[in-house]
């Protein structure tokens, strides 16, 4: 309640009296109080998830009417995206972006995929980029471009001594991948599993530049996005494409599935799409979902009905 008062510049007794004018008018309990604290009742939520989009909506109003207008003299834009991401899909919109509109503020979440989506969905983020695989109802995801998946070696493993690589070959040799939470460990595991292959693990790391570097010193190989690796990752790494085991990952726009993205976030939103619209055409659009294994399975020998995927 004080700290109700402090937002709303109102007293206690203030606060206290519209929210029994409300509980009148409406012939429920909002609240309930626990010892010192008020805690909200199972209608009191409910009320809260109905009115909560109306007023963000009309906190909006003044940013949509003036992107309506193209005035977008001010205000601020967060993006939510893992760091491969920012320095490489999203680096010309972003010089695009602040080139057209200088006068909003910038922020940049450098964080994991599942906790940028946590973060639009409090309202911290406008929106997130990344790879979901199957998509919450909370969330409206647009994919907009794909990358191959790779397996990472240093130049002179014995992998590269092969004319044909198979997930058998790669499972001779320690894994480094990222935790347990991320997406592309589950699909690496599944994969594995479908064409009846195994691997161990030799390093779990968090981050896919610390993956990369431990691949570089020899402690192990791995299988990441192609989104991963620039240009000065390949004069030290040899990098193959497993295409024809691990579908094409796809990344694309993450928004709240209720209400309209901020004004400056549709217009960071138009640029992206501009900018990807004649590189990469992903056709129709299926959300890839781990309970679709069809979807990795390989023409590898090495497939057997036998195999299911293992739940995340």
């Amino acid at each position: 309640m004080s700290k109700a008062s402090e937002v709303l510049y109102a007293s206690q007794p203030t606060i206290s009296l519209q929210i029994k004018i409300l509980e009148e008018a409406l012939e429920v309990k909002l609240f309930e109080r626990c010892g010192p604290r008020l805690k909200l009742t199972t209608e009191g939520e409910i009320l809260y998830d109905l009115v909560s989009p109306l007023v963000q909506g009309i906190d909006g109003i003044k940013k949509n009417f003036n992107a309506h207008h193209g005035n977008l003299s001010s205000g601020e834009l967060t993006i939510a995206a893992e760091e491969s991401i920012i320095l490489s899909t999203l680096q010309k919109p972003i010089q695009k972006f602040v080139k057209r509109y200088p006068g909003i503020r910038l922020s940049l979440a450098n964080i994991p995929g599942r906790e940028g989506r946590d973060l639009v969905l409090s309202d911290e983020a406008d929106l997130a980029v990344g790879s979901i695989l199957n998509v919450p109802d909370n969330l409206q995801y647009d994919p907009f471009v794909s990358y191959p998946s790779v397996l990472i070696v240093p130049k002179d493993h014995p992998l590269t001594k092969l004319s044909k690589i198979t997930l058998a070959d790669i499972g001779d040799y320690g894994m480094i991948h990222p935790p347990i939470q991320f997406n592309s460990w589950r699909i690496v595991k599944m994969v594995f599993a479908l064409n009846g292959a195994s691997y161990k693990v030799a390093l779990e790391a968090g981050g896919w530049e610390v993956v990369k570097k431990y691949v570089s010193l020899g402690m192990g190989v791995s299988i990441v996005s192609e989104v991963c690796i620039s240009e000065a990752d390949r004069e030290t790494l040899a990098v193959v494409n497993l295409g024809e085991y691990f579908p094409a990952r796809k990344y694309g726009v993450i928004t709240k599935a209720v209400g309209s993205p901020s004004a400056p976030a549709q217009k960071f939103i138009e640029i992206l799409s501009n900018e990807y619209s004649n590189n990469h055409k992903l056709g129709k659009i299926r959300t890839i979902s781990l309970e679709d294994p069809s979807a990795y399975r390989s023409k590898s020998p090495y497939f057997s009905d036998q195999f299911q995927a293992s739940s995340p």
